[in-house]
């Protein structure tokens, strides 16, 4: 078996693609400049070079390492919007986790969710019959595509007797059955941002992690030029393309001050907080909970490599994005409210293996409620530079159509129309050896995986251990 590891991944290093050359970005021209590698920087740069753009990316510290990294893992359909007749992301949501099924069917999979009914508002019986009837009536098109490993099913409401069968922790008071639904979960989200950077490059694109944006200038002839500040080398590097796209997540508004000037409306910060419990998952399914305490909050408890990932907790966050970790109380805060939700549940802080934070953009300044649209602003719009747009987004899943959002709107603003992706496929994904493989290496097999795995860090990019 190891053997056999090994050799899928001998076979695949050939095809990737990723390479850190900052001399040779340096002495190009390139048609675009991305600034930021979490998913939606890494979005941008994949649809703009499969339309034949020339793309460059930049990132500060290593790819997807920041609220890309944290997420829940779920690929989220939109069943929720068809609450508040939200269709248009309701049908924006099933068209991008369909994307995401469709090429990446490895990385992505089939989630079963389950909430428990319990006849109070929105959350009864009927009323989940006739959004689930709705949801599949109005996702028609959601296996289009797909590989049928990767089919969703439609939803069905169980019967109590069915809902404990599943899911026996289920509080038995008042239960009138269950929602079940099905969306998609990505379990190595950091895998799955890798291979859409492994895309673009090779449509083309070229990445530069640990290169720190600084400063923008432009010149008469429409030429915009970004200097970085190389973190490996120290070295101040300057980079050119005519357009240039801040798309830094958190910090898309220190780009802007550092480019241009402070526009609050890209980015009001809010903590959201996803936990890993060393507990055995509680079902086969994403399990969907409310506390009776906070009206109109839900947490998934999802399976997660024999563990639980549990989220999403938000807060309002004015403290150092950098540095300051989530604290003891709000931890406190988001476990009782799950114990509150599963009486026999019950979580502490001894059950916390590890907690996953990140910031995303808040409706307004001060509040855990978060943004519902993205923002895709041209900075020449208020007087700023004519080459610069800044990006900020909400959602992982539809992080490919905020992409293709901004490049046509990129494109409209010089006259021009969006041009159709390429046919350049997607490579062939990594075969990694599995843990098991890797752990039983003996002998000769040792070496080999060393040398594998070194030019597997060398072609990836890869700085640190932690990268």
């Amino acid at each position: 078996m190891v053997a056999d590891g090994l050799r899928r991944l001998g076979e695949t290093l050939e095809r990737i693609v990723i390479r850190r050359q900052p001399d040779r970005a340096a002495q190009k021209t390139y048609d675009m400049i991305v600034v930021g590698g979490g998913v939606y920087g890494i979005a941008l740069t994949l649809e703009a070079s499969r339309r034949g753009l020339e793309a460059l990316l930049l990132e500060k510290g290593d790819f997807g390492s920041e609220t890309s990294w944290n997420s829940l893992r779920i690929v989220h359909g939109g069943l929720r919007y068809l609450q508040s007749l939200d269709l248009s992301r309701f049908f924006e949501s099933v068209r991008e986790r369909r994307w995401f099924l469709r090429h990446f069917p490895d990385l992505v999979s089939p989630l079963p969710c389950l909430m428990p009914l319990y006849g109070e508002g929105l959350k009864r019986p009927s009323v989940f019959r006739a959004a689930l009837a709705a949801n599949a009536l109005l996702s028609a098109t959601r296996n289009r595509g797909v590989e049928p490993e990767g089919y969703l099913p439609a939803g069905r409401v169980l019967s109590s007797a069915e809902t404990i069968e599943r899911f026996p922790l289920a509080p038995l008071e008042g239960l009138r059955g269950a929602a079940l639904w099905y969306d998609a979960a990505m379990p190595d989200s950091q895998r799955l941002l890798l291979e859409m950077l492994h895309w673009a490059c090779g449509c083309g694109a070229s990445s530069l992690n640990y290169m720190r944006a600084t400063a923008y200038a432009e010149d008469r002839e429409g030429l915009s030029f970004v200097t970085a500040i190389d973190r490996l080398s120290g070295e101040e590097m300057t980079f050119r393309a005519p357009l240039v796209v801040n798309a830094a997540g958190p910090w898309c508004r220190d780009v802007a001050i550092a480019f241009d000037r402070d526009v609050p409306e890209l980015f009001r910060y809010s903590v959201a907080v996803n936990v890993v419990l060393d507990r055995p998952p509680l079902a086969h399914a994403g399990i969907a909970v409310s506390p009776r305490s906070r009206a109109g909050r839900t947490y998934f408890l999802v399976p997660w490599k024999g563990r639980i990932m549990a989220g999403t907790f938000h807060a309002p966050w004015t403290e150092d994005r950098e540095n300051t970790p989530v604290s003891e109380e709000m931890l406190e805060s988001f476990l009782g409210d799950l114990g509150a939700s599963i009486p026999g549940f019950a979580p502490g802080l001894s059950d916390v293996q590890r907690v996953h934070w990140g910031l995303l953009p808040a409706a307004e300044e001060g509040t855990d409620e978060i943004a519902t649209r993205p923002v895709i602003l041209r900075h020449a719009d208020s007087g700023g530079p004519e080459g610069l747009f800044s990006v900020s987004g909400v959602k992982f899943t539809t992080a490919r159509l905020v992409a293709e959002k901004t490049l046509d709107q990129i494109q409209k603003s010089r006259g021009n129309s969006l041009a159709e992706p390429t046919g350049t496929p997607r490579p062939a994904p990594i075969d990694w050896p599995s843990a098991e493989e890797v752990l039983g290496a003996r002998g000769e097999q040792v070496d080999a995986l060393r040398e594998s795995l070194e030019e597997l860090v060398a072609l990836e990019s890869v700085i640190t251990a932690e990268d």
